[in-house]
């Protein structure tokens, strides 16, 4: 009898025991493909000895250190390692342990540098529709997924919150994928000038939306419109690349495939590969100057935060993408996996879109090609897609809710960088078995 809550009361899982590059195995041996990096976590596959390494010499060394008192030289090396090659002006970091926390601290920061500069009136934070930014109930309240926010509502703060830009379903037949990308970043000038200009904070938006919709890029300019409404009234950008960031998208940060920088941003999964737990939330000089010189004290905080031996991983994980090649390598293998998906189900007349960016790739299942109609909610695609794909060794991310939170049904992959060609091949051929299993199971 265990005594573990599991996330599932109904369906315990298996043990796992092993994981060596790109699989995992349970107590039986069974092995299993990492097709998600569990929640696009896994960035560099299993059991790499330079981290590990790097994880046990710091542990030997300092393994704690509360940052009311001190600071660290992982936690001082890793914010310099990713201001160096952060996007726009992001001068500061701040380590925290995981996506939610980076999330929550960018929403109360964002708040609290009004309050400095002497703007207290701005407390209206934009979000989109269909978004995910964590699991607190600040970071709930931020995401736009009906199903998670349903229970908890009366607990979440108020956010307003627009449409994604999700061309498959939204673009007009009569509009380019440039135009339809404008018409949806309007949305934020008019919830701007709704709610007041002088209201607003801060919008937040992942540049790639992961779990929720499945590997959704915003169009060519539609971050551009973004950045644009933003600075016309003041408004702070909050970049959420807690999914989508480090490398996965074939772009250290993923915002540098849109060409925007923000003056909030947020990392994690892929931060730690899965070695540690931590997360980042990165702002610029302008906003920290306010803190500090206003009243000198960010008023946020957690037990762990820039925890050195997962400071020290995570900057293990950043130098060996660097010195492998391992962006570059996303981005190549992504184009193998995209092209790969393509060729397996890009006639298939259950599979409607193929969409992503590098190793962060997506398909949405419909009922209907033509139509675009998703299944029915009561058909359970996501989750009998989920089963088979396990029962078969594949590990993937399906997800239903794809529409509006109920109605529609994808697949996130998002494997280590260090896939194979042979395991592409893998990944296809029992996503395709799995979803034909899950397709005559819900007949």
């Amino acid at each position: 009898m265990s005594h573990i809550f599991p996330r599932h009361t109904k369906a315990l899982p298996p043990k796992a025991v092993r994981g060596e590059g790109c699989y995992l195995f349970d107590e039986t041996g069974k092995a299993y493909l990492d097709g998600s990096g569990g929640a696009a976590v896994s960035c560099l596959g299993h059991g790499d000895p330079d981290i590990i390494r790097a994880v046990q010499e710091q542990a030997e060394m300092l393994s704690f250190a509360h940052t009311g008192f001190f600071t660290s030289e992982p936690a001082e090396t890793l914010a310099d390692m990713l201001i160096a090659k952060a996007p726009g002006n992001l001068d500061r970091v701040y380590l925290v342990s995981g996506g939610s926390e980076a999330t929550e601290a960018a929403v109360k920061l964002a708040r609290q540098y009004f309050v400095e500069i002497g703007q207290p009136e701005r407390r209206h934070l934009i979000a989109r529709r269909q978004s995910y930014h964590g699991n607190t109930l600040g970071a709930l309240a931020a995401g736009g997924n009906a199903w998670r926010r349903e229970q908890f509502a009366p607990l979440l703060i108020d956010v307003s919150h627009i449409a994604p830009c999700y061309e498959y379903v939204d673009r007009r037949d009569d509009e380019t994928a440039e135009d339809y990308g404008q018409r949806a970043a309007q949305e934020l000038e008019d919830e701007i000038l709704r709610l007041g200009p002088d209201t607003v904070m801060a919008f937040m938006a992942e540049p790639v939306v992961g779990a929720t919709m499945g590997a959704v890029p915003g169009v060519e300019g539609y971050f551009k419109r973004i950045r644009e409404i933003c600075d016309r009234y003041s408004v702070l950008l909050i970049l959420d690349e807690v999914m989508c960031g480090m490398g996965r998208t074939g772009h250290l940060f993923a915002c540098d495939a849109d060409g925007t920088g923000p003056d909030i941003l947020c990392i994690a999964k892929g931060l730690g590969a899965g070695y540690q737990p931590i997360g980042a939330m990165l702002c610029t000089e302008r906003i920290y100057g306010a803190i500090e010189t206003g009243s000198g004290f960010f008023q946020h905080g957690h037990t762990y935060l820039g925890h050195p031996v997962a400071a020290a991983a995570a900057g293990a994980v950043l130098r060996k993408m660097e010195t492998e090649g391992l962006v570059a390598r996303a981005q190549a293998m992504g184009q193998r996996l995209d092209a790969a998906l393509r060729d397996r189900f890009a006639q298939h007349p259950h599979v409607g879109d193929i969409r992503g960016r590098g190793l962060f790739q997506g398909l949405e299942f419909v009922a209907d090609r033509e139509t675009k109609a998703p299944f029915a909610p009561e058909r359970k695609i996501a989750a009998k897609v989920k089963a088979a794909a396990f029962e078969a060794g594949l590990i993937c991310y399906p997800m239903a809710g794809t529409r509006d939170g109920k109605h529609g049904d994808h697949v996130l992959l998002a494997p280590p960088f260090i896939i194979s060609d042979d395991q592409i091949g893998e990944l296809t051929d029992k996503l395709a078995g799995a979803l034909e299993t899950a397709l005559a199971a819900s007949a």
